[in-house]
């Protein structure tokens, strides 16, 4: 099969390194996919996701003038799209007809954040400790 760009293709494992995974393409093209482009998730540790010699799809993003192939896993894997509306789009009390001003966000994260701080304050305890030199005053 050609390699071209937008193509998604079927390639095999060929050697991993920290920033990402070059992947043997058939036909003496072998292209890289890059750390960022493994999963959706964030990727740590690429050897989590994928193995020597495994076979992947992927899709190829570009072929550079120099011939060097940037490919994707994540873009090549097929996307799970709902066209239903799930229950908690529905009826989220967050969910309104009109999206919240920045007015409104800033009110809520202001009363969030003095709750917490009442938490915090209701739970420490002011200590007095000796420094060593007589009074404590």
């Amino acid at each position: 099969m050609p390699v071209e760009v937008g193509k998604i293709i079927e390639g095999t494992v060929a050697g991993i390194t920290n920033f990402g995974a070059f992947i043997d393409l058939g036909g003496g093209k072998t292209g890289l996919v890059h750390i960022s482009e493994v999963a959706d998730e964030y990727v740590k540790n690429i050897r989590d996701f994928i193995t020597d010699k495994q076979k992947v799809k992927v899709k190829v993003l570009s072929i550079g003038n120099d011939g060097k192939i940037s490919l994707s896993i994540r873009q090549a894997q097929e996307k799970k799209k709902s066209t239903a509306p799930t229950e908690l789009q529905w009826n989220s009390p967050e969910k309104s007809s009109q999206p919240e001003s920045l007015d409104d966000k800033l009110s809520k994260f202001m009363k969030d954040s003095e709750e917490k701080m009442q938490g915090n304050k209701n739970r420490v305890k002011p200590t007095r400790r000796n420094n060593g030199f007589g009074s404590n005053s």
